[in-house]
Parts: structure tokens; C-alpha cells; sequence
């Protein structure tokens, strides 16, 4: 199972491994509160589609046919991810305030559709 939780909110024992997946590292976070498995920063979006976005809601089918293709482009940074949660429960950690549109809900639609296609790593 792939889980989507915002990098402020508590860890907890169903999360399984927990990735954080954003490029820039979340304001005020410190890293032992987190409980990281990882830092994923090239898995999330270029700089110049995060700036494009902005969390503009209208943005947001465009963005994820954007990101969706810059993923497809570098199958090496995700798989090692989908590797992850094939083995066990995954959480995708992120930093914005938007809960609804943000790359970790984007990233998490990506793997499960690859994973759902029954695309093995």
C-alpha cells in the first residue's frame, strides 16, 4: 500500500517506510522527528514545473501529464520506490500546505498505475 501524509503530521506504526519526496526540505522539519527511510529529492518534480504548478488547482491535470513525463523519462529514480512498495506499505511524505494537489498525490497515482498495470520493476 502506497500512502500519502503530510511531512508535519506524526509518524504512526502503519505507515511502513516512509520516503519524503519533495526537492526542498520542509521548513522547520527536523530530520529525527520525521522518521525517515529516505530523502528522495529526484523523484519529485524539476524546479521549473514545481514553480510552474504553484498549487493552482486549474494547473493540475496539466501537471501531473507533465511530471508523469518527466518520471517516465527517468524510470531509474522511481523504481527502486515501487520496488519498496511491492515488499510493503510505503508512506510518500510532503511539505506543502495543499493536501489535495501536490507531487506525493501525484507520485502515489504514477506508481500504483504502473504497479495496477502489472509493471514490475
Amino acid at each position: 500500500m502506497i500512502r500519502v501524509k503530510r511531512v508535519y503530521d506524526p509518524p504512526a506504526l502503519e505507515d511502513g517506510q516512509r520516503f519524503l519526496v519533495d526537492r526542498l526540505w520542509p521548513r522547520g522539519a527536523k530530520r529525527e522527528a520525521l522518521a525517515l527511510d529516505g530523502w528522495l529529492r529526484d523523484v519529485a518534480p524539476s524546479d521549473e514545473l514545481r514553480r510552474w504548478f504553484g498549487h493552482t488547482p486549474a494547473k493540475w491535470d496539466e501537471f501531473q501529464r507533465r511530471y508523469f513525463a518527466e518520471l517516465d523519462d527517468k524510470p531509474e529514480i522511481w523504481r527502486p520506490l515501487q520496488e519498496t512498495a511491492l515488499r510493503g506499505d510505503v508512506t510518500l511524505l510532503y511539505g506543502a500546505r495543499d493536501t489535495q494537489y501536490n507531487n506525493a498525490v501525484a507520485l502515489s497515482a504514477y506508481l500504483q498505475a504502473h504497479m495496477s498495470a502489472g509493471e514490475m520493476p
